[in-house]
């Protein structure tokens, strides 16, 4: 590795230890609108979703795959039915790997 990417990765770990560092030491001095306050309780959510949707529709990363051959889809649906019928994240995670890995294993 050079000297131009360690000092690179240096540096990206100082501005984000900053960034974190700046909200942690400030963060209980900052007051939010209560519509704000509301909001960002659905950003873990919103990212999630960003980041579990693509892998879900487009596995392979070609093109979209909508069909039962898809165990990620098949996966997914099952554990978006499970945490909206019992909203236990034990069972959603467990429900999902479940079907998932018995689809691949069925029809994989």
């Amino acid at each position: 590795m050079s000297s131009f990417e360690m000092a690179l990765i240096l540096g990206m770990a100082v501005i984000t230890f900053a960034i974190r560092y700046t909200l942690f030491a400030v963060g209980h001095r900052v007051r939010f609108n209560p519509l704000v306050a509301r909001a960002l309780t659905y950003v873990p959510v919103a990212v999630l979703t960003a980041i579990v949707v693509p892998i879900m529709l487009m596995p392979d990363g070609k093109g979209l795959q909508l069909t039962l051959d898809n165990a990620y889809l098949v996966g997914g649906i099952a554990a978006i039915l499970i945490a909206a019928h019992w909203r236990n994240l034990l069972a959603t995670i467990a429900g999902g790997m479940l079907c998932f890995f018995l689809w691949r294993w069925l029809y994989g």
